[in-house]
């Protein structure tokens, strides 16, 4: 039953990517590259819903630390972009948090597993 919820969940993650690909685009090249970085995430948590090892678990824990590191460098470089001057820093900080947990917390809690356990 909890692996309906996790493909259900790495549907949705693609479902998203694709849209924005489609309706925004990526025209930078830092954008195309946090779109790989998120095609091979999710073959990671895809590898860890169905357990079957797609590839040696040192490259799962180098794709873990990058995609971490990609998502949060790009996430903030876009919450730079679309900075409010109306509201403190810290609520945005908070509202940017809170977000990237709920999104995000899922697929390294699993790429996490995976590449590590």
């Amino acid at each position: 039953m909890i692996d309906i919820f996790w493909l259900c969940y790495l549907g949705i993650l693609a479902i998203t990517a694709f849209v924005i690909l489609i309706k925004v685009g990526y025209k930078t090249t830092f954008g195309i590259l946090d779109f790989v970085f998120s095609i091979i995430t999710w073959i990671g948590l895809f590898g860890y819903v169905t357990n079957n090892q797609i590839l040696t678990p040192i490259v799962w824990q180098f794709v873990f630390v990058s995609g971490l590191l990609m998502d949060f460098v790009f996430g903030f470089k876009k919450f730079n972009e679309g900075v409010n001057d109306d509201e403190p820093q810290s609520v945005k900080l908070i509202i940017f948090g809170i977000t990237f947990i709920i999104l995000l917390g899922p697929l390294y809690f699993g790429l996490f597993n995976y590449a590590f356990k």
